[in-house]
């Protein structure tokens, strides 16, 4: 191709500049901008910051601090080994010890150090599809590289100018289309934050309900896979020794992510893996937890400075067994009780007496307060019902989020109209799940405060006679689906 000449203030006599900045408007051949090509494709909710995200989990001030300060140095100054850095870094423990909450508080550190590159916070219990999926797992990180770093803007539109298909591509191609083009920022360091890996859901591409011998699609893909793939892209990406940033993997220690990271089966050096419950001993954090939280329910309910003790404090943190959801959920039990005094309701809480034999389950505590604040309820078990059909609908229905709202929900769960039967079997249970206002219920959604409810549901072993068979759960959300249209 032959080469154009441009001239510039042809005929002009006179003209001074200390510096001329040129700006290349970068365009797809149909006239639409690529970073909004891009727009359409990403999911809000995944960011750290979203409005989505406005009632996650969060530190309390001066807790986790050296976790905190582990993470953040690993971003700015990685293991010390400059010529050739290990990039990934796994963060995991078990569900309710504090990763996404973490994760949250780092993220704002980065903004505030001006090291955030980007972040991705799943969400298997999200009603939005793309907190739970793949999807947009890489256009999620370019746009937020081109919205972070303006810089990038330019290299983000060349990739996708020059493969206008890239977002029908694997997540793989995704990737590689973006990061070959991130080399112009080799010395810029910066952080890309990954929550919740292990609750991404399998996508699928084939109709996986076919059935008979006519059905030849390929058997449904496993979550296990799409987890696997996101690692795969990271890795891939993060051997470019072009690639400038960290990036900073958090999920519950599940086979997959065991396996990945384990240097016996894959040789790729990564950063030392930070366990949460092995590293560090959360119960200082947890006893500072309880002296603020406690601290503050003495002023708002006028109670005396000697409520609660320091024994008392000792042996919730040892129940709690390095898990903040147990502390979390004892606090949210106190804050929303609306017969019982805070007294009577921890009272209550200390009281609790094991339902089965003790076994090494170190979730065993949490099992029992889950137990304890359920049998609250007029009608335990159609609770369990309505939380699980709450959940079951809202991560399957596809649709305007509107649709989702708790007063619709309420609409086809109700046997009768107007029952308030929602404040009856779901109001004693405002510790385990978030209840719009009524001025709210027509636009706001229910949503669970942490997975670890529905894992306690699925297991028979945790939850004892508060399980429900998922024959039995499908059938009592079939039969109030029938009801609801036969009223209508």
């Amino acid at each position: 191709m032959a080469a154009t000449n441009v001239e510039f203030f042809t005929g002009s006599q006179g003209v001074q500049a200390e510096r001329i900045k040129f700006v290349t408007n970068l365009m797809s051949p149909a006239g639409i901008d690529p970073l909004e090509k891009l727009k359409v494709r990403i999911a809000a909710g995944t960011i750290h910051d979203s409005a989505e995200r406005c009632d996650a989990p969060k530190c309390t001030p001066e807790t986790r601090v050296a976790v905190q300060d582990n993470l953040y140095d690993c971003i700015l100054d990685g293991d010390g080994e400059p010529e050739q850095p290990k990039k990934i870094k796994w963060v995991t423990g078990p569900a309710g010890s504090g990763k996404t909450a973490i994760m949250g508080l780092l993220s704002e550190l980065c903004i505030e150090g001006g090291v955030l590159a980007a972040t991705f916070f799943f969400s298997s219990w999200s009603g939005s599809i793309g907190r739970r999926r793949k999807t947009a797992f890489v256009t999620m990180i370019a746009h937020q590289l081109a919205q972070y770093h303006s810089h990038l803007c330019e290299e983000i539109s060349r990739a996708i100018v020059s493969n206008p298909d890239i977002f029908n591509k694997t997540l793989h191609v995704q990737m590689r289309g973006h990061s070959t083009r991130l080399g112009v920022v080799k010395a810029e360091r910066g952080a890309i934050i990954v929550d919740g890996l292990d609750e991404c859901e399998a996508e699928q591409y084939h109709n996986t309900t076919a059935m008979g011998s006519e059905s030849r699609s390929p058997p449904a893909r496993t979550k296990e896979q799409d987890q696997l793939e996101i690692l795969q892209v990271l890795q891939m990406a993060s051997a470019d020794p072009y690639f400038p940033f960290r990036i900073l993997i958090a999920s519950r220690p599940e086979h997959v992510f065991r396996k990945f990271f384990d240097p016996d089966t894959n040789p790729t050096p990564f950063a030392r893996k930070l366990d949460l419950h092995e590293d560090y001993n959360a119960d200082d954090d947890i006893t500072l937890f309880f002296e603020v939280q406690f601290s503050r329910i003495r002023r708002w309910y006028n109670l005396p400075e000697s409520w609660v003790s320091s024994e008392i404090i000792r042996a919730l943190v040892e129940k709690a067994s390095g898990q903040f959801i147990y502390a979390a959920t004892i606090i949210r039990v106190l804050n929303t009780g609306h017969q019982e005094s805070p007294e009577a309701l921890l009272e209550a809480v200390l009281n609790m007496k094991a339902t089965r034999k003790p076994t090494s389950n170190p979730l065993e505590q949490l099992d029992m307060l889950y137990t304890h604040i359920l049998e609250s309820s007029p009608d335990p078990l159609l609770s369990v019902q309505w939380i699980r059909s709450i959940d079951f609908l809202g991560r399957r229905w596809t649709c305007h989020p509107v649709h989702l709202a708790s007063s619709n929900m309420n609409e086809l769960l109700e046997t009768e109209p107007k029952s308030s039967e929602a404040e009856r079997f779901l109001g004693p249970l405002r510790s385990l799940i978030r209840i719009p206002s009524p001025s709210n219920q027509a636009t706001t959604r229910y949503e669970l405060y942490h997975k670890s409810l529905l894992d306690f549901f699925e297991d028979p072993n945790r939850c004892g006679k508060l399980h429900i068979q998922d024959a039995e759960r499908l059938r009592f959300i079939w039969d109030r689906i029938n009801q609801a249209f036969a009223k209508a």
